[in-house]
């Protein structure tokens, strides 16, 4: 398969899944466990992703930089700092101690 098959194929399957989410009946829509997990599977994901990509190399979990970076900066979202110094903190705590290591 070229790659150009792979993203015409990879389009149409996004176009079929769109299509499939309008076509849902809106009183299914409406059903309240249907709304309450709409709104917390996209915090869930991103809580996955994070985790995976701050504790995980390959197959192996590691605890390293990435990981002490993580807890700066939830402890600087505890804080209510602005999301630019949560970034910012995190990324200077890991490279700082990748820096020392």
């Amino acid at each position: 398969m070229t790659t150009w098959q792979a993203v015409l194929l990879a389009s149409a399957g996004c176009f079929a899944l769109k299509l499939l989410g309008w076509s849902v009946p809106s009183r299914v829509l409406e059903n309240e466990r249907v709304r309450r997990t709409a709104v917390l599977l996209p915090v869930a994901l991103l809580g996955a992703l994070v985790v995976v990509q701050a504790f995980a190399t390959g197959r192996h979990l590691v605890l390293d930089a990435r990981a002490a970076g993580l807890a700066v900066a939830a402890v600087a979202v505890l804080l209510r700092a602005p999301f630019l110094l949560v970034v910012a903190l995190a990324a200077a705590t890991a490279a700082l101690l990748r820096a020392v290591t």
